[in-house]
């Protein structure tokens, strides 16, 4: 349990600064940029999420046989072949990815998205550095998992917090010093880039064993591991097409500056993914090591530990974010036509969010039962639901009609898919997940948050934050009192 700590421990440090970076310095960016070239930095993370599909698998497979290969189950060559085959391929996939959006910038541009103040060759031209980018960061995600797989994770976490700092902050005093324009923006995205792959690239080859023979590109060490690549390939695709079908479809029937009102409000949303990462991140391997050797009642009692840790963390934040959304955006931001506008989106995505991220751990005991098929049969059924429901909402709502169906997803996520995973998973386990793990910490934080809303009408900006902050702190010490595992682990820590 002691790796599991410092795991968490250097998870969160990392991942929490990561994420801080990425949100802190979006005022100063809309503030220099306006919301509609804000939009593209939408279109960005849409291409990347993707683009990923062209990964095929080689991330998290390439972190598996990392891992594999750390617990001896690959030759020196092997693993160099591997990796020396990877990166070949990942490399023509990069190259192939700038010529196809550099080649596709302009209709992008005049077909597709819908830019009403900026001129059509500014949209054109930050659309082909957008390709450059996504491109460095493709190459960035296949050295990150070999990383992860070597369970280099606190070097990891280091490294990405001080690349998340140059790259977020550094955009911003490019935008104040530099040039305040979008292709500004996006060049200097473009350097953190390259530095982060020389970065990873020498930290996992130092970790690589010497051989006599030089690697090699390798078809056969390639089709080993097609089966697992292939699964994860499959797993990826239905993910991207619930997590992104909602901003593709919004990318072309609204505007840019609405979108970018929806693309500030997801971001938001998902940093609750910041707060579960970690968790499951360090618990997974351990799930799968119980099970390994057969010891089911230690795989139910950690399995409600990090459910109930994962509740404590990402519920309080969650509500507090959903009840609050106005005033938090307007403290954040200081616009109050910003705040009026993004908040009801923010309401509903931080929501459905937060159900989706009560899903993980539930989702990581699967992985270590090696049942990809659950993952894979309930997004086939949610992608067949979610698109008619998009395509029938966005016309008739708008963007609030995209946000409504996010969250009816992940509420029936919760409420069907979870009952069809206990049938088969932990079958007894079921109504302890729903009652102590999720209920008990669940209705404590939105009885505080409730509560919160009773304060006076006239305090100042400070006041506010400083009863926002209180409420917060509240809301999560209750939880955290409410989950039965983590009320013992307090109380004997009080005690001592």
């Amino acid at each position: 349990m002691a790796s599991v700590k410092r795991n968490i421990i250097a998870n969160y440090l990392g991942s929490g600064w990561s994420a801080l970076m990425g949100l802190v310095f979006v005022p100063l960016y809309i503030h220099y940029l306006g919301m509609e070239a804000y939009g593209l930095i939408g279109v960005f993370a849409i291409l990347q999420a993707w683009l990923s599909l062209l990964d095929m698998g080689m991330t998290p497979t390439l972190n598996r046989e990392m891992a594999r290969f750390t617990a001896g189950a690959h030759t020196a060559q092997s693993i160099l072949d591997l990796l020396r085959s990877l990166e070949q391929v990942c490399f023509a996939i990069a190259a192939g990815i700038v010529v196809a959006i550099w080649l596709s910038a302009s209709w992008l541009s005049t077909h597709w998205l819908q830019a009403e103040k900026l001129p059509v060759e500014e949209v054109a031209q930050a659309i082909a550095i957008i390709g450059l980018v996504v491109a460095l960061r493709f190459i960035e995600s296949l050295y990150r998992g070999a990383i992860l797989g070597l369970q280099e994770q606190v070097w990891l976490s280091a490294a990405g917090a001080g690349l998340a700092t140059l790259r977020w902050g550094g955009a911003a005093l490019v935008l104040m010093w530099v040039s305040p324009g979008i292709d500004a923006f996006f060049i200097w995205q473009g350097l953190v880039s390259a530095l982060t792959i020389f970065s990873f690239y020498f930290v996992v080859h130092r970790h690589m064993p010497k051989t006599d023979a030089a690697a090699r590109f390798s078809w056969i060490q390639l089709h080993g591991i097609r089966r697992f690549a292939a699964g994860m390939m499959a797993t990826t695709l239905l993910s991207l097409l619930l997590m992104q079908v909602d901003k593709i479809i919004l990318s072309r029937l609204l505007s840019l500056e609405m979108f970018g009102y929806y693309t500030l409000a997801g971001t938001v949303a998902a940093v609750l993914y910041q707060l579960t990462g970690p968790i499951t991140q360090a618990y997974y391997p351990r799930f799968t090591e119980l099970l390994t050797t057969g010891d089911i009642p230690g795989l139910i009692n950690l399995y409600h530990q990090a459910a109930q840790l994962v509740s404590v963390i990402i519920i309080p934040a969650a509500l507090m974010l959903a009840f609050f959304s106005e005033s938090i955006l307007l403290l954040w931001t200081g616009d109050a036509l910003l705040a009026r506008n993004a908040a009801p989106l923010l309401a509903l995505l931080v929501l459905g969010t937060m159900l989706n991220g009560l899903m993980h751990i539930p989702y990581m005991l699967t992985l270590a039962y090696a049942w990809p098929g659950y993952a894979v049969r309930q997004n086939i059924v949610a992608v067949i639901l979610l698109v008619p429901a998009i395509l029938w909402a966005t016309p008739r709502y708008g963007a609030i009609g995209a946000a409504w169906i996010w969250f009816i997803l992940n509420a029936g996520y919760v409420l069907l898919g979870m009952h069809y995973l206990h049938r088969h998973l932990l079958k007894h386990e079921k109504w302890n997940w729903y009652s102590r793990d999720i209920g008990l910490p669940a209705w404590v934080v939105a009885l505080v948050a409730a509560s919160s809303m009773l304060h006076p009408d006239d305090l100042s900006a400070a006041g506010e934050l400083a009863w926002l902050l209180a409420s917060g702190t509240a809301a999560l010490l209750g939880s955290a009192f409410a989950a039965p595992s983590l009320r013992a682990r307090l109380r004997l820590a009080i005690s001592h």
